[in-house]
């Protein structure tokens, strides 16, 4: 029987492997040390024990830490013998899902090699899991009994199998893993979904990658109960043609590539999945989504985009999102959410478009009687940003003056190039011709010179009359020079105007979320920036969805831009403290004004780019002594 303490480090040994495969490049000891809640000495005798149990490099080390190795495949997070308690927990929930009788805890704990109180300790983890009221987990003596519907039943295999996944994408392994070594013909599911995927895009469906792993991990579900005995209960009425269309076509494939036979009750809902999950009709069939949805997303809106001065307000993107809510609203009948593994890179690479997200979220909530878990709000950030994204690249484009002596021929194709090769980033607005044009008079961004030109600093770049791939990447990247000196510009101005330091709190305690909300909104209460009922509000925020954008920044506020002025109160953990499911160093609380809105996209977004750099943090906690020191390192970090 291995020892808690042993166990404890096999799973903690899974997680830094977890952490590892998630990020995909260098992490140092001192921030997975920091994740783990460990020393870097404990990082060290983690990646020896992994690299052993691998019986190979499943972690290599270099000069700058850690990443996965080629025989991390050796070694799935916890190989389910029951030898993590994250292994236990999912044995036993299979174990009561596949036992009409119960389970005898007695003989549950002599075959995982555990005491009968750390059995105990585990059902109590099982109830835990148990989210469904539906589900009842009983006991008489010795017996436990998990009951229910078979539909609530599912969606708890589908919480393990989501587990092993680690919001990666559908593998064969994981699978094996959540439901045990019976699933039937589980080596064919990688064909089987290829085929699906063919299969939908003949009938003239758009196929959603995002979702397509879920809906997978649910088809194998439920594969592997229909072929245990335990098919879905009796389907209702017809959803319609095309949820009847998908239903067949999904029984045939099951049944010549898996084998099994799918009920009325399974193919409905497996179809009913597809259509609201994965599949989009084409072009032709242009589905809509009732008067009153698209109204009640019209609205939502169009308040979003006047509160954030964001443009939104598009009756394409309107129709667009109005269909996706209302499939959503589906899904949420069936407590059938869909996993998105976009989201936590969304949350933290575009804050302001998921916090736009985040507010429709809140206002479907109110009007809709749901919530919206954190997946689902970045599936929203995903249309709310293709819509910014196409409003922002006319924004964004930086002028340019051509100027090419020489003969018209040349200069038309010169400008016909540039045209071609940068026009989702520049314009030209000016053509010279002259081989002595008057450089000063010349107010556009970036001046494209075939001639030598006398020194006007990163906006002049010299080109080839005939415009070759070096040129190009010469432009791109004076181009993209000029677009961050002045976003960074910007944001340096905002800092030096919205931090204080009475707003300033180094160390900050290892307190709850809500308690580093209250005790940073306090200071800002302090100064008559706010009320209380903002603090409440910041707190009412963060539970929709965490407000850690970053692995080292949070950023809580409320919904709502009520402050009297804008201004940041700033914390300083070191060690990380715990927000929500994340470690985070910095907590900058952000009270905005109705005066200041163009303001709140500037320090929102490029405050979270800041501390995105892990690098830029470490700096930034070396100087966390004072206020003073902190906002010099910040500045400087800015000036790059």
């Amino acid at each position: 029987m291995p020892a808690e303490g042993a166990t404890v480090t096999r799973s903690r040994q899974d997680r830094l492997l977890s952490l590892l495969m998630r990020d995909g490049g260098w992490l140092t000891a001192a921030r997975l040390a920091d994740a783990l809640g460990v020393t870097p000495r404990s990082i060290r005798s983690y990646v020896t024990a992994l690299n052993s149990r691998a019986g190979g490099v499943a972690v290599e080390s270099g000069p700058q830490g850690y990443r996965i190795g080629p025989a991390a495949g050796a070694l799935p997070a916890g190989n389910g013998d029951g030898d993590t308690p994250r292994d236990r927990l999912h044995t036993l929930v299979r174990d009561l899902l596949t036992a009409d009788d119960g389970i005898d805890v007695h003989d549950a704990a002599a075959r995982l090699h555990v005491s009968d109180a750390t059995l105990e300790a585990d059902l109590a983890r099982v109830r835990n899991l148990i989210a469904d009221p539906s589900l009842v987990l009983s006991r008489a003596g010795s017996r436990a009994r998990l009951s229910g519907p078979e539909s609530a039943q599912r969606r708890l295999l589908s919480v393990l199998v989501h587990d092993e996944m680690d919001a990666g994408p559908f593998d064969v392994v994981s699978l094996r893993r959540a439901l045990g070594e019976t699933v039937p013909r589980a080596d064919r599911f990688d064909a089987f979904a290829e085929a699906l995927r063919t299969a939908l895009g003949e009938h003239g469906y758009y196929i959603n990658e995002l979702g397509i792993s879920d809906v997978l991990a649910h088809i194998a579900i439920a594969v592997d109960r229909v072929a245990h005995g335990r098919p879905l209960e009796i389907a209702g009425a017809s959803a319609g043609p095309a949820a009847d269309d998908i239903a067949e076509l999904l029984a045939t494939l099951v049944w010549e590539q898996l084998g099994v036979a799918l009920g009325a009750g399974d193919r409905q809902h497996l179809a009913m999945l597809l259509l609201t999950r994965v599949v989009t009709p084409g072009p032709a069939a242009r589905p809509t989504a009732a008067p009153e949805m698209e109204e009640t997303v019209r609205d939502l809106v169009t308040a979003v985009a006047e509160e954030f001065l964001v443009d939104l307000v598009h009756e394409e993107f309107i129709r667009r999102l109005a269909l996706h809510v209302q499939n959503l609203q589906s899904r949420a009948r069936e407590d059938a959410w869909s996993r998105n593994p976009l989201a936590r890179s969304l949350k933290s690479s575009y804050p302001m478009i998921f916090d736009i997200a985040v507010s429709i979220a809140s206002g479907l909530q109110r009007r809709l009687g749901f919530t919206i878990p954190d997946d689902e709000i970045a599936y929203i950030a995903i249309h709310v940003g293709g819509r910014l994204e196409r409003s922002r690249r006319r924004a964004s484009l930086l002028t340019a003056t051509i100027v090419c002596p020489g003969y018209y021929e040349m200069q038309d194709l010169l400008r016909s190039s540039v045209a071609q090769s940068l026009g989702q980033s520049i314009e030209v607005v000016d053509l010279q011709t002259r081989i002595d044009p008057d450089w000063a008079a010349i107010d556009s961004d970036l001046i494209l010179t075939t001639v030598s030109a006398p020194p006007l600093g990163d906006r002049v770049v010299r080109i080839q009359p005939f415009l070759t791939e070096a040129d190009v990447d010469r432009v791109q990247l004076a181009a993209s020079r000029i677009r961050r000196s002045r976003r960074l510009a910007g944001l340096r101005g905002e800092l030096e105007r919205y931090f204080d330091e009475a707003a300033f709190v180094s160390p900050l305690p290892a307190d709850t979320e809500e308690e580093v909300i209250r005790r940073l909104g306090g200071l800002l209460v302090a100064r008559g920036v706010i009320d209380d009922d903002y603090v409440t509000r910041a707190i009412e925020r963060e539970r929709l969805s965490s407000t850690a954008f970053t692995d080292d920044l949070a950023v809580p506020h409320a919904i709502g831009m009520t402050a009297s002025r804008t201004m940041i109160a700033i914390g300083v953990a070191d060690p990380s403290i715990r927000w929500g499911d994340a470690r985070v160093h910095v907590v900058a609380l952000v009270a905005f004004s109705e005066d200041d809105r163009e303001a709140f996209q500037t320090v929102f977004e490029q405050l979270v780019e800041v501390f995105g750099e892990r690098e830029s943090v470490q700096r930034l906690l070396a100087r966390k002594a004072d206020f003073s020191s902190f906002l010099d390192e910040l500045v400087a970090v800015i000036d790059g």
